[in-house]
Formats: structure tokens, sequence, C-alpha cells
């Protein structure tokens, strides 16, 4: 029974003792552990549509969707399908194989930018081939990134702006090495001149530059088009090569990602999320003398004893397929829409497409990690269990995106103003 204490989770809190025994803080990927919002993780135990049931039968209306990948809900008919008959072919060969040939014609006659792709097992798995083609290809070291924007557990980019000049970074993780650090460049997101001081500075050695064009894993920290458009002709302009880290808003935003609403063109693309349909799943891509140079045409070394798993390749030609066929975006941005609408002034909502993210304690746009309220800390964990209690499931971390899917109803949004208005309320310090 739902209630606004919460529900009653009395399973999920044995498996989370259970699991700290044998798995580090209990879970196999730290926000799930709820740390950002305090109290015990919620174990699931199915899902479908929109709905999650956990191990003691609570059921909740899911904003989460795995982070993004479910852009049909849990279960999608026509996804679910092909993948059984994907499993009843085989679910792993170890060997080239018809399904990522498909997906990827798919993506690359859509997608005039892709025009070679690779597929591996994960967004930080392309990220790292994608740095190391582009330092390979321009013969050079540094790597600009931007504070606020999350590209996987690469070493190089678990690092983070120091507390001097924009350009030096510190380790955002024990085990970074000084040397890895010393050559990745942080500079901070929607600050023009601070972008231009950098390649006067160092335009010379910067390899590529990597940036989440819709910034989603420090909150939607969503860019002016302006900001973006100078950062690719600096680029350019000094020789280095422009990646746009897609992971997330690739098919999701639109079906050429961001690259596609700014009509920017990125030298280098990374995949993930929506491309394997639910399943594990990574790309890159980008020109092909670029693409070339990957072994074992090219010198640069990569490979992945799963990747191209022919159940994913099925899975994400499924979703693709799909969203071809009767595009979403629409849909679903009126729903974010009427989202933001509805909690002006209670609660700041940032939308883009199918993504929204809830602010706490301003009303101004949010570009950058600076801009975040010191607020957003305290009152969130307040409203995340708020909703919880209501069988609302919203990423458990004030600083992660909400997603929806084309199952979630004008009800369940709805229903989700109405808790949101009164959780918002009693959450406010």
């Amino acid at each position: 029974m739902m209630n606004t204490e919460g529900p009653q989770i009395s399973k999920s809190k044995l498996l989370f003792e259970e699991s700290k025994r044998i798995v580090p803080g209990g879970v196999h990927s730290p926000v799930r552990g709820f740390r950002g919002v305090g109290g015990t993780p919620i174990f699931i135990e199915s899902a479908e549509g929109t709905k999650l049931v956990d191990v003691d039968g609570n059921t909740y209306t899911d904003y989460c969707m795995s982070w993004g990948p479910l852009i049909f809900g849990h279960q999608d008919a026509d996804v679910a399908n092909a993948v059984r008959e994907a499993m009843a072919r085989g679910w792993s060969y170890g060997t080239a194989e018809p399904y990522s040939l498909e997906l990827a014609t798919l993506i690359t006659s859509w997608i005039p930018w892709v025009e070679k792709i690779r597929f591996v097992n994960s967004g930080t798995e392309a990220v790292m081939a994608a740095l190391r083609l582009a330092r390979a290809a321009t013969e050079r070291d540094k790597i600009l990134k931007f504070d606020g924007c999350y590209h996987g557990h690469v070493d190089s980019m678990l690092v983070r702006a120091g507390s001097g000049l924009a350009e030096m970074a510190s380790p955002d993780s024990a085990g970074i090495t000084t040397g890895v650090v010393s050559d990745t460049i942080v500079a901070p997101l929607n600050d023009l001149e601070a972008l231009e001081r950098i390649f006067q500075l160092h335009g010379s050695e910067i390899a590529a530059v990597i940036i989440e064009p819709l910034p989603a894993n420090n909150g939607l920290l969503i860019q002016q088009e302006s900001f973006l458009k100078k950062l690719a002709e600096l680029a350019k302009k000094s020789g280095a090569l422009l990646i746009f880290d897609e992971v997330i808003s690739g098919f999701r935003t639109a079906f050429g990602g961001m690259a596609e609403i700014t009509r920017i063109k990125p030298d280098l693309v990374t995949y993930g999320k929506v491309i394997g349909g639910g399943f594990p799943v990574g790309a890159y891509g980008g020109r092909s003398d670029l693409m070339d140079l990957i072994a074992p045409t090219g010198p640069v070394y990569q490979a992945g004893t799963l990747s191209a798993n022919p159940i994913a390749m099925t899975a994400g030609l499924a979703t693709l397929k799909k969203i071809l066929k009767d595009p979403p975006y629409k849909r679903l941005a009126k729903y974010t829409k009427k989202i933001q609408d509805e909690l002006k002034g209670l609660v700041h909502v940032q939308a883009s497409g199918s993504m929204f993210w809830s602010i706490f304690g301003t009303d101004e746009p949010v570009r950058s990690l600076t801009d975040i309220p010191a607020q957003q800390k305290q009152v969130y964990p307040k409203v995340f269990h708020e909703l919880l209690g209501r069988g609302i499931y919203l990423a458990p971390s004030g600083y992660e995106v909400s997603f929806l899917s084309t199952a979630h109803t004008e009800s369940d949004v709805s229903y989700l103003i109405e808790a949101m208005h009164d959780a918002a309320k009693r959450g406010r310090p």
C-alpha cells in the first residue's frame, strides 16, 4: 500500500543488506545506491510499459526509463518480439553477422555525418575509442572537455576544473594519474571568454574537443546554440576534432540527436542508450577517413568480445525502425512542456524533447554547474521520497535527468504534476 510516508520495502532492505556484504556499496553503479537522496534502494523485480514492480509488490510509474534507452517504455511489444526471434537464433556468435550491418546501414543512411560506425558495449567504451582515434589522427595529446559533462569512467574524462584557471584540471576520482590529468583541459560550460582563452593558449596541442551538446549527467544544462557553434568554429580553426557525445541525446532529442537540431556537423560522435533498445551497447562513428584508422584497417587498436552482440543489434534496429515509422518527438515534447508550464513558479523545469529536470531554488536558466542552486541538494531528496510514496519513481539524484516514453499517458503526466505540486510545497526549507 502506497502512502506519503513511503512504500513498505522490507524485502528491498534485506536484499540491500545482503548485497552490501559482497558488492561494493551494495550496487553495481553508484547512483543506484540512493546516496544522493538517502534511504534504501528499491530492488525492482519486473517492469512493463511505464510501471516498475519491486520485490515487495509495490508499483511505481517510472520516469527513469533505464536512464534513457527505453523511449517506447519497458517491454515494448515490437522490440520484445524482435528480441525473441533473435534469441531463437542464438545470442552470441563471436563472428561477423548480418544484424550489426543492418543497424549500421540504417544509421549511416539517415545520418550523413556518420559515414562509418563501429559498435561497442557501452558509452564509456565508445568515448575511450573516439579519444584514442582523435589523438592518432591529429598526432596531438591534449583533450578539451567541459565541467558538467560526463563521458563515462574513462580515466582522462574523470577530471574536473581545478581551483585556479579553467584549464587547470584535477582528478575527479582516486586512481587517476597526474600524467593522465596533465593531458586533459577542462573548461566551464557557457563561458565563451574562458573558451577563447584556452584555444589561444593550447589550440595547437588539442587533439579533440569533446562535449555533450546537451549535457544531461549533472542536470539538464541546456547550452545556447551560439556557444556550441563558437566551439565548433574554434576547434576547426585550431585543427582539433570535434566529438559530440550523444550517448544520451542521440535518437532521444531527434533521430540525428543534437547534431541534427543544432545543424553542427561533428567529426566524430558517440552513441549508446537508445541504439540498443535497452540492451548493453555503445557506438562511435564519423568521417570515413578517421574511422578507417581503426583496426583492422588502420593502426588504432580497439576490440571487444561481445561488441555488436546480435541481441542488442536486433533490439536497437527494432527501436530505430519504430522511431522512423512514427517519430515520437513532438508528442513527448508536448508532455514535457505541460510539466514545465503547470509547475512554473513552484518548480523550475528545464526540458528538451522527452527529457526534463526539476530544479529548486531558482527561476533562471541553469547552463553550468555554478548556476545550480545550493537548495537543490536540500530539497530534492525530500521531493524524491514524497513522490516515491505516491508511486512515482524519479532518478535517485537531484542532478540526474528524467525521461518520458511513448508508454506514458496524459493521465500519468497530470498525476506527476499534481504530486510534484504537493511534494515541492512540503519539501521547501
